[in-house]
C-alpha cells in the first residue's frame, strides 16, 4: 500500500533527475567551443554593430525581440518629432500642457496615456472633473488624440455620483491639444532652420 503511494513521487524524481543530467551535459564547454566564431561577432564586440544587433536574437538578421531594435526605434523617434517616447512627441507635450491645470495622476509616455486626478474648478463646489487622454500613434494627425472626461457631483450626504458631461467638452480639449501640438511642431521647425 505504501509502495503504491510513493510510486508517482519516485517516478517524478527520476524524470526530474534525468532532465537535470541531460541539461547539465548540454552546457559543458570544451576548448573547441571556446574557439568557435560567430559571423559578425568581431564587429559586434567592437561596438560598431552593437546598436544594430541589440534587440535581435541571432544577430542583425535574427528574430526581433520586444518590438523594435535600437536603430529603427531611433529613426522612428526622429521621424515622430522627438526621441525616447513611444508616441508623437508633439502630441505628448501638447497633452501635458493642455491638461496642466488639472493635477496629474499618471503619465505613460510609451503607451501614450495621461490620467489626471479629480479637479474642482475654482469657485465651484459640489462638482469635480477627471480626464484621461490617449495618444493614438506616432504621427501628428487630427485623430491622433482622444480625451475622455469624467464628471461627478456631490450629493447632500457627501457621496460623489457620476454625472453626464457636455458632448463638446472632450472635443474642445482635443482641439486644444492638436492646436498646441501644431504650435510646438512649428516652433521646432523654426528652431531647426536657424
Amino acid at each position: 500500500m505504501i509502495a503504491r503511494a510513493w510510486a508517482p513521487l519516485a517516478r517524478g524524481l527520476l524524470i526530474g533527475s534525468l532532465t537535470i543530467v541531460v541539461l547539465a551535459g548540454c552546457s559543458s564547454a570544451t576548448q573547441d567551443n571556446a574557439n568557435f566564431r560567430v559571423p559578425g561577432q568581431d564587429e559586434y564586440n567592437s561596438g560598431a554593430g552593437r546598436d544594430r544587433v541589440r534587440g535581435r536574437l541571432g544577430g542583425t538578421d535574427g528574430l526581433l525581440l520586444f518590438g523594435t531594435d535600437r536603430a529603427s526605434r531611433t529613426t522612428a523617434a526622429a521621424d515622430a518629432g522627438g526621441g525616447g517616447i513611444g508616441v508623437n512627441a508633439f502630441l505628448w507635450r501638447a497633452t501635458l500642457d493642455t491638461l496642466s491645470f488639472m493635477p496629474l495622476s499618471s503619465a505613460d509616455p510609451f503607451g501614450g496615456v495621461v490620467i489626471t486626478d479629480w479637479y474642482t474648478p475654482p469657485g465651484v463646489t459640489g462638482e469635480r472633473f477627471r480626464a484621461t487622454a490617449y495618444i493614438m500613434g506616432r504621427q501628428l494627425r487630427s485623430d491622433g488624440v482622444r480625451v475622455v472626461i469624467f464628471r461627478q457631483e456631490q450629493q447632500r450626504n457627501g457621496n460623489w455620483v457620476d454625472s453626464p458631461v457636455s458632448a463638446g467638452t472632450a472635443g474642445e480639449l482635443e482641439d486644444q491639444v492638436l492646436a498646441r501640438a501644431r504650435e510646438l511642431r512649428s516652433q521646432s521647425t523654426a528652431a531647426a532652420r536657424s
